[in-house]
């Protein structure tokens, strides 16, 4: 049983606390497999038969699979976890999060350039 959470309702932001960290603790150690370059040449053969070798919910499968980097996170991926995921696909940090953040990687760089998103989106 989880104890209140004084930073559950933070607009557009998941925290990764210990409930986060047991939800994805499978889908994140897939990620960590992906440092082994047999385990990245496996999952880029047959990403759905690597995924089954996994006890993740069908759900963090599908995330996988869709690439929905957001759905991972909700789902209790880490994004330091999750970086070896987009790693392996040739993905930059850069890309992602302008992906997650439903931008084009240029107008979420120059975004950051002119000092980030504000509070309010």
């Amino acid at each position: 049983m989880s104890l209140p959470k004084p930073y559950a309702n933070i607009p557009g932001t998941t925290v990764f606390d210990t409930d986060q960290a047991r939800r994805g603790y499978h889908l994140n150690m897939f990620c960590m497999s992906l440092m082994k370059p047999e385990n990245r040449e496996r999952f880029k053969a047959n990403e759905r038969a690597y995924l089954d070798g996994w006890p993740m919910s069908e759900e963090q499968k599908r995330a996988v699979l869709d690439r929905d980097y957001n759905r991972m996170i909700s789902l209790g991926g880490n994004i330091y976890f999750l970086a070896k995921l987009f790693a392996t696909d040739g993905k930059s940090f850069q890309y992602v999060a302008a992906q997650m953040a439903g931008m084009s990687q240029a107008d979420y760089a120059k975004m950051m350039l002119a000092g980030g998103r504000a509070p309010e989106g």
